[in-house]
């Protein structure tokens, strides 16, 4: 997907912004990246959630803190008849920065917070329902008090220990026009095809480049195996099966686009850290 750069429209704080978005136009915007640190509370609605090199499915209470200039977007399932809502706070990242007090010893858990997020963090439910009635209540308070809860806020998301890095091993912005494009049809091309059999030799044809080029050009960009983050995909696939059907686990492994389902079971277990059927079980747990 080509990245693009989305400008955040000031208000009249100089530290940070915050709003809720319900409509099409306002969640939903293609692949970008900003100076602004993002943190995106999801209220209600499920899609797809890329961030940086990293694809996995979003659900109601799905809270992550996006870093400066990490490109994201998140993709409202086709099939919803409701938009998704969700809570929007952007950080102007060298005003909220600014040494004079956020260098101060109190902030040091909030600014070790904002320095990680350069990774992407994905926080569990558990501490998004914490702070979900904070994040409710932030975007109607006066500005004074506003600035207080974002700062319970932050503290709070930086003191637990229950969250994991999209982006392991970082991701830039900084792409040149060749290489935006060359991703974007690497990504229809997965999208459209993940269902069956895609070999390094196809793929590398649709970019006109040699096999061993494209996997070295694919690793460098993406920082993982195309194999990796194809095998990705197919799991987040999937997921998403798992949790809207009623499909036995073979008719899942297959209809993602795995071949054999002793695969299948170690890309599952490898990328969810669990089991198909614990996977949707669990899932089924938390409805109830």
């Amino acid at each position: 997907m080509k990245v693009n750069y989305k400008p955040i429209e000031s208000n009249d704080s100089k530290i940070f912004k915050a709003e809720i978005q319900e409509t099409e136009k306002d969640f939903e915007y293609p692949w970008h990246y900003h100076p602004e640190y993002e943190l995106t509370y999801i209220l209600k609605g499920h899609g797809v959630r890329y961030i940086g090199n990293n694809i996995e499915n979003f659900f109601d209470n799905d809270l992550v803190l996006v870093g400066s200039n990490l490109p994201h977007c998140w993709i409202n399932a086709s099939e919803q008849e409701q938009n998704v809502s969700a809570i929007v706070l952007y950080l102007k990242k060298d005003e909220f920065l600014d040494k004079t007090w956020m260098g101060s010893s109190e902030f040091g858990a909030i600014r070790k917070l904002l320095s990680l997020s350069d990774k992407g963090i994905k926080f569990d439910n558990s501490v998004a329902l914490k702070v979900k009635e904070k994040c409710l209540t932030l975007v109607q308070l006066p500005p004074f008090e506003r600035v207080i809860a974002l700062l319970n806020i932050l503290q709070e998301l930086a003191q637990t220990n229950r969250y994991h890095f999209l982006c392991e091993q970082g991701f830039s912005s900084d792409l040149n026009e060749s290489q935006n494009e060359t991703i974007t049809i690497v990504y229809k091309y997965i999208e459209n095809n993940f269902h069956k059999k895609i070999s390094l030799t196809d793929i590398a044809a649709e970019v006109s480049m040699t096999e061993e080029y494209f996997s070295r050009f694919f690793s460098k960009v993406m920082k993982k195996p195309f194999f990796t983050f194809l095998n990705e995909y197919k799991v987040n696939k999937a997921c998403k099966m798992l949790i809207e059907t009623d499909k036995q686990i073979s008719e899942v492994c297959y209809a993602s686009g795995f071949e054999s389902i002793p695969f299948f079971y170690r890309q599952f277990k490898k990328f969810k850290n669990c089991q198909p059927k614990n996977y949707r079980s669990e899932y089924q747990k938390a409805l109830m």
